[in-house]
């Protein structure tokens, strides 16, 4: 990735910490930035308390969620400056902020949970849909990178286990059920379909696996319908080999859950053919789904016209006066995936497989820009 000119980083360089937490998605987007801007910082890790690990603690500047014997020191001197992700990594920057007697700036990359104007800069990708504040830096997709070395390596250890299966080898990559989708039994049976349909139909084999937020009983109902012989991985925080890596790099396509844009991110960085299987909704997740549309139009960035402005200025008084949040920040995953489609980038399941189109859209001059604009 190319790295910003000398002449272009504040002089001094503010002390920087990267604040990161246990999700290695979220993570390796702050990583791309922060090799992308080129300046000195010093990682902080936390590591949250067990009932924290997937339950939600209330939103605000607190250590109260982290296990401190397991995370890294949080002491003086304190940064000039943070980037982080994620809910329970960006409260513990509103911590460290408050000891600064809040002249440490917050960068968080992602959706904020909390109030956005708590934070300096929000980066946020387009599957994002946030009222247009001045704090706003919009993009195209999260700022993710893989590793081709690792992947290889994970690919040659793999060898002797995926070069002798039929192919194509296609990729199943199930995520879990986060708002406006749910994930069923219905959901397992088309899953299953998708892998008759590369077995029978195409001569070639599913592997599939499932991921961290993948509940149990989806795990169990998937196994129960699946093929039999189907190479099916189940995530688990002590599984040992994990085929994930080894895919990326070996298998000749994908199919990935409409709701894991990470998972779509890093196959479309290593230019492999993707599809992306729809979630059901339910009817609560319709009515749901309407508002993030709603949502989407009104927080639009695009500022062009004399109704843009307007429009974007009903958005912020609405931010402001939106007592319970129903319209301040949300996802549009349908929105991401009709753009991945227009871009050449995806295609929906059940449709050919192809490479994806070179996509050459690079956002992160315009987000150095900004950065370096905070000094």
């Amino acid at each position: 990735m190319d790295k910003p000119a000398d002449d272009q980083r504040p002089d001094p360089v503010p002390v920087t910490w990267l604040i990161l937490g246990d999700k290695q998605g979220d993570n390796s987007q702050v990583e791309t930035l922060i090799e992308g801007l080129g300046w000195p910082h010093t990682r902080k890790y936390v590591h949250m308390r067990d009932e924290f690990v997937l339950g939600k603690p209330k939103f605000r500047a607190t250590l109260d969620h982290l296990d401190l014997s397991h995370s890294d020191a949080l002491e003086a001197p304190w940064p000039d400056l943070i980037f982080t992700v994620g809910r329970r990594p960006s409260m513990v920057a509103l911590w460290v902020r408050e000891q600064s007697g809040n002249r440490t700036r917050i960068i968080l990359v992602g959706k904020p949970t909390g109030n956005m104007p708590d934070f300096d800069l929000v980066i946020a990708s387009s599957e994002n849909q946030l009222p247009p504040l001045d704090n706003l830096v919009p993009i195209t997709l999260p700022m993710m990178q893989v590793d081709p070395a690792k992947i290889a390596a994970e690919a040659e250890r793999w060898n002797s286990r995926l070069a002798a299966l039929p192919r194509p080898l296609v990729a199943i990559l199930v995520g879990g059920e986060t708002g406006p989708f749910v994930m069923n039994e219905a959901i397992a049976e088309k899953l299953a379909a998708q892998a008759r349909h590369i077995q029978n139909d195409l001569g070639g084999t599913a592997y599939v696996t499932t991921s961290r937020r993948t509940k149990p009983e989806v795990v169990q109902a998937i196994k129960r319908v699946l093929p039999q012989g189907t190479p099916f991985f189940a995530w688990s925080a002590d599984a040992g080999d994990n085929p994930y890596k080894a895919l990326l790099g070996t298998a000749d396509g994908f199919i990935v859950t409409g709701d894991s844009i990470s998972m779509m991110v890093e196959v479309i960085l290593m230019r492999k053919p993707l599809a992306i299987f729809p979630l059901s909704q339910g009817f609560a997740g319709t009515v749901d789904q309407l508002r993030r549309s709603l949502i989407r139009r009104l927080f639009n960035p695009r500022c062009e016209t004399t109704l843009d402005r307007l429009r974007q200025h009903l958005a912020r008084f609405i931010f402001r006066f939106d007592r319970f949040k129903l319209l301040s920040s949300t996802r549009d995953f349908n929105y991401f995936h009709r753009m991945l489609i227009k871009q050449g980038l995806a295609v929906w399941a059940g449709e050919t497989l192809k490479p994806p189109v070179n996509f050459a859209a690079n956002d992160l001059d315009r987000v150095v820009t900004r950065i370096n604009g905070l000094f």
